[in-house]
């Protein structure tokens, strides 16, 4: 059955522990909370968030408050914006609540998660409100936060991710982050850093700002650069267009014609889940997954218009849509798979002239699916699980490909004269798909030795380069391991096994530390504080033990907090 039209899957019957997974893909025609609407090079994200409509059962989203189905909703909305409505220069978001434009997340629904859940809730929010700015910046797009109403939390934090806010002056609207003085926690969603480093708050405001629980509004919510104008209630409508128009005139027109997003299906069968390019088989008792991927025999449309009428069919499209599906899936479903071992199989070739035309063609619809590959790249590589790829006879770890070999912890390469393995540099590992340091793969991988890039990248097929084999992968030092015929198991096997017996917690702290070398970002801060600050405060008993701030937060009782300071 289709995860598009399944509410929940079961997995595997014969586990002991029966999986079910998200429904990650949706439509607009199913929204709950949203109201997409498009008028010219204008769209309109309005929230309208049923309070009956979490999830799960156990609390009411109240006030716009969110859980992880109101943002899947957004990501599919945004998804739409950039894919079926090219034209569109602006983005209106905005709610439908009087005197409230979102409480932020779900308190009830956080403090009655799992820590791995909120974890995974917190990155799946930050990585949606991080394509909003990268939208911004390589779509046309902008997008206005209007918020007709307080916005709080992560209600403030989704408008932080917009290019400009307009907040409501009614005497009662503001902006706030009343995590610390309320719930003992922190904003989740890369608040303190966007106010620090995108909006260059001032330090003493910040501090100021991020410990009152009523927040800021009006002239002083302008003054200190928390939002950008206010307008009266009398004229609200008139200043949300007016500034909409003048953000659009920033941008140029287009008279692209969209293409229609069709769900990426997938079967279940015994302990794999089966896309049409994507697999991913699961070892529940060695809490593993081999992920594979395969090319297609031809590469198929050669030119921006033949891509443009392919649609969502273009086979690059649809094999990183489902690839994307897929990590999701063993993010929030698949808690206990600790590794996961990744395989490319198919023709070098037909993905080498897939990355040409990629690299090439100025069409929106290839830049688009470019954006989107980079993206799926960043989903896979800041997922806390270890990434292994495996290249043996049959692979075709070739452009963007290689990429996810890059992007892993460790590349196997088979060296075995009588089953030959190609790797294939092509433009799309020159800098076409940058990690969130700004880098590229191979500049991060050799940021210690940079003169070793250029040997790789001498090998480009587009520039009349040859495949690579074990040996000169070796030798470039794209391969962390390359054993002969006679290791190749048992090296493998053992490499496995060792990696599956590790502390998941250490592994995935060690991961996401040295996953990132290099320049500190915006986009490094938010990740990095996230693993941080999540993976110990919102185990801290001051935030969820039985008397703290989540555990309280909505009854009489006030929370009790150890008073150290560590």
């Amino acid at each position: 059955m289709p995860a598009s039209t399944a509410p929940t899957q079961n997995l595997d019957a014969e586990c002991a522990d029966v999986m079910e997974l998200t429904p990650f893909q949706t439509h607009p025609d199913r929204y709950r909370h949203w109201r997409l609407s498009f008028d010219g090079d204008r769209a309109r994200l309005e929230m309208n968030v049923q309070p009956d409509g979490g999830m799960r059962e156990g609390y009411e989203l109240k006030l716009n408050s969110y859980d992880l189905g109101v943002d899947i909703e957004l990501a599919d909305a945004l998804s739409r914006i950039l894919f079926e409505h090219p034209e569109v220069r602006v983005c209106v978001i905005t709610g439908t609540e009087d005197r409230v434009f979102c409480a932020g997340a779900n308190i009830h629904m956080l403090s009655t998660s799992t820590h791995a859940f909120k974890v995974n809730f917190c990155k799946y929010t930050n990585e949606t409100r991080l394509y909003l700015e990268d939208a911004s910046e390589h779509s046309n797009k902008r997008f206005l936060a209007a918020l007709n109403g307080t916005a709080s939390g992560g209600g403030y934090e989704l408008a932080l991710a917009c290019d400009k806010i307009l907040l409501v002056d009614d005497r009662n609207s503001a902006v706030s982050f009343p995590e610390l003085p309320l719930l003992g926690v922190l904003p989740g969603t890369g608040g303190l850093t966007r106010i620090a480093d995108k909006r260059k708050i001032r330090r003493d405001r910040n501090d100021v700002f991020s410990c009152v629980a009523e927040g800021i509004k009006g002239k002083r919510a302008v003054e200190w650069n928390l939002v950008d104008r206010i307008a009266p209630l009398s004229r609200w409508d008139e200043a949300v267009s007016e500034m909409a128009g003048e953000m659009a005139d920033e941008l140029p027109t287009s008279d692209a014609v969209g293409i229609e997003l069709a769900p990426t299906p997938f079967t279940v069968e015994g302990n794999a889940l089966r896309y049409e390019y994507v697999t991913l088989e699961l070892d529940h008792a060695a809490r593993t997954a081999e992920l594979t991927i395969r090319i297609p025999d031809e590469a198929g449309p050669s030119d921006g218009a033949a891509a443009h009428a392919a649609g969502s069919d273009w086979w690059v499209l649809r094999a990183f849509r489902e690839l994307d599906d897929a990590i999701l899936h063993l993010r929030f479903d698949l808690p206990q798979i600790g590794l996961v071992t990744t395989r490319v199989v198919g023709n070098s070739a037909v993905v080498a002239a897939t990355d040409a035309l990629l690299a090439t063609d100025d069409h929106w619809f290839v830049r688009e699916t470019r954006n989107l590959v980079r993206r799926v790249l960043k989903r896979y590589e800041n997922s806390a699980k270890s990434l292994y790829a495996i290249i043996d006879g049959g692979t075709a770890f070739t452009g963007c490909f290689l990429e996810l070999a890059l992007a892993g912890d460790r590349t196997y390469v088979l060296n075995d004269p009588d089953t030959p393995v190609h790797l294939g540099v092509t433009a799309a590992n020159a800098g076409m798909y940058p990690m969130a340091n700004g880098l590229s793969r191979l500049e991060t991988r050799f940021l210690g030795t940079p003169e070793a890039v250029a040997p790789v990248l001498a090998h480009r097929l587009d520039r009349g380069g040859e495949v690579i084999d074990a040996e000169t992968a070796d030798e470039l030092g794209l391969a962390t391991f390359a054993p002969d015929e006679l290791d190749w198991e048992d090296e493998l096997r053992l490499a496995i096994e060792e990696r599956a017996c590790f502390s998941p917690d250490s592994l995935t702290g060690m991961e996401q530390n040295i996953r990132f070398a290099g320049p500190e970002t915006m986009e490094t801060k938010i990740f990095g504080r996230l693993s941080a600050w999540q993976n110990w405060i919102f185990q801290r008993p001051n935030a969820v033990g039985p008397n703290g701030a989540l555990k309280c937060y909505g009854t009489p009782r006030r929370p009790e907090f150890n008073y150290d300071r560590t």
